[in-house]
């Protein structure tokens, strides 16, 4: 500390720097659109948000989603499910509640493992909280036999 910083100069300082680091924290994407996934049987797409994701990167073939489940990307951020045989659907891997990546699918939801939030297959709603808001939709097309991000 210099002889003309004061105490109340580095704690404005360093408050300043924190709240940036909160903000950065708390803040943006996974916001509250109010969608819900569209259906998406074989060969027609779903609208949704964007992922980092390169478009029409193929995810999996559809014998790889298990009817009633779903499958985790990862990378992608993306969580593909099929609620009925046929029927594709794709959200968002980020939970609404603290932004963690989700876990699992099972017994017909996607679940979050960090605070127990559990979402609906079929339209990414919210089963059971912490969560308030449903898994924001992604953007799929299902040809033949891949499933694509778009």
């Amino acid at each position: 500390m210099t002889p003309s910083t004061t105490r109340r100069t580095v704690l404005l300082a360093t408050g300043a720097t924190g709240a940036v680091a909160l903000v950065a924290a708390c803040g943006g994407g996974g916001g509250d659109n109010g969608s819900a996934s569209t259906d998406t049987p074989t060969d027609q797409g779903a609208t949704g948000q964007e992922t980092g994701a390169p478009a029409g990167q193929e995810l999996a073939s559809t014998d790889e989603i298990p009817v009633g489940g779903g499958k985790i990307f990862k990378d992608e951020q993306v969580v593909v499910t099929q609620p009925e045989q046929g029927r594709f659907k794709a959200f968002s891997a980020i939970c609404t509640h603290q932004r963690c990546t989700v876990a699992s699918v099972s017994d017909g939801t996607i679940n979050c493992v960090c605070h127990g939030s559990k979402f609906r297959i079929a339209d990414g709603s919210v089963a059971g909280g912490p969560a308030t808001r449903p898994l924001p939709a992604e953007q799929i097309t299902v040809e033949g036999n891949s499933v694509r991000l778009t």
